[in-house]
């Protein structure tokens, strides 16, 4: 609250206004952890504790913990930043990839160049549109499964969303590596056709709850990514991979403020990231 100096009186800010009424937040991001699900193409999360509390103890008793990660840029919950993907040598606005990486890292469309996102939001739940728990592996989320969805939903797609794909195989993510990366079984996603729609509507990024954002064919893993190389390449639409999107889909919120803040790793190909859905309401 703010206070009038001359009167006394107190005045709302526009913050106190906005969240009068409360609001409550999707964590959208998956725990990181020794062990996780994760693509065999990147370093894996790893966890140290080299400084334990009683390693050195101050005069006054008091004591610290200190911990070592590692992780590749693209485990866990994480954004893609243009530099991540080339085609026939070249990356997003037709800069040269042989380029760009000369020096260990990327020159340009490193992952400190994506912006914070603070953007409408959609979810696209398309089992439950389509009378599925989920879809099946290997299944390609056509366009116009994307369309009856959204009609479904009552859900319009806008220039400079964020739209998030539920396929349902997020449910695998506590299954383990092998289930939910599903290399033998495939993975549902959308496919070229899907990415194309997508980018057709000009939003502003994508996210899926799978590994790879895009379907998988049984056995092939990552070896063709269309999709990839449509929206990164092609379009310059961000991809938000293995994300956590039960809870919002079972509380049945399809539109919402979608906040995201990559961490600024100059050169980097991609960042870790927590992205949180808020909609107005109380948080349970």
């Amino acid at each position: 609250m703010n206070v009038n100096e001359a009167t006394g009186t107190t005045t709302a800010t526009w913050l106190d206004t906005a969240l009068g009424s409360g609001v409550r937040v999707f964590d959208l991001g998956r725990p990181l952890y020794r062990g996780m699900p994760q693509s065999p193409n990147h370093p894996p999360y790893w966890h140290t504790l080299p400084r334990r509390h009683g390693d050195m103890v101050r005069a006054d008793g008091g004591s610290a913990a200190a911990d070592h990660i590692s992780l590749g840029t693209h485990v866990g919950t994480h954004i893609d930043a243009f530099s991540h993907v080339s085609h026939n040598g070249l990356m997003f606005g037709g800069v040269r990839a042989d380029e760009a990486q000369r020096g260990g890292s990327m020159s340009s469309l490193g992952a400190e160049t994506i912006l914070p996102m603070f953007k409408r939001g959609v979810l696209l739940d398309v089992p439950r549109a389509l009378g599925l728990t989920r879809c099946e592996p290997g299944y390609e989320i056509t366009p116009d499964d994307l369309a009856h969805t959204a009609r479904s939903q009552g859900t319009e797609v806008r220039q400079g969303d964020v739209v998030l794909i539920r396929s349902g195989w997020g449910e695998h993510f506590h299954a383990g590596a092998e289930v939910y990366t599903g290399h033998d079984s495939g993975v549902p996603g959308v496919g070229e056709n899907g990415a194309y729609w997508l980018a057709g509507l000009d939003v502003h990024a994508a996210g899926a709850d799978t590994i790879a954002f895009e379907r998988l064919a049984p056995g092939q893993g990552h070896s063709l990514l269309p999709a990839h190389r449509v929206l990164l390449v092609e379009k310059g639409v961000h991809i938000i991979e293995t994300m956590d999107l039960e809870e919002l889909a079972t509380a049945g919120v399809h539109e919402f403020l979608f906040v995201l803040s990559p961490l600024k790793l100059v050169g980097a190909t991609g960042s870790p990231v927590r992205p949180l859905a808020v909609v107005p309401g109380a948080n349970s």
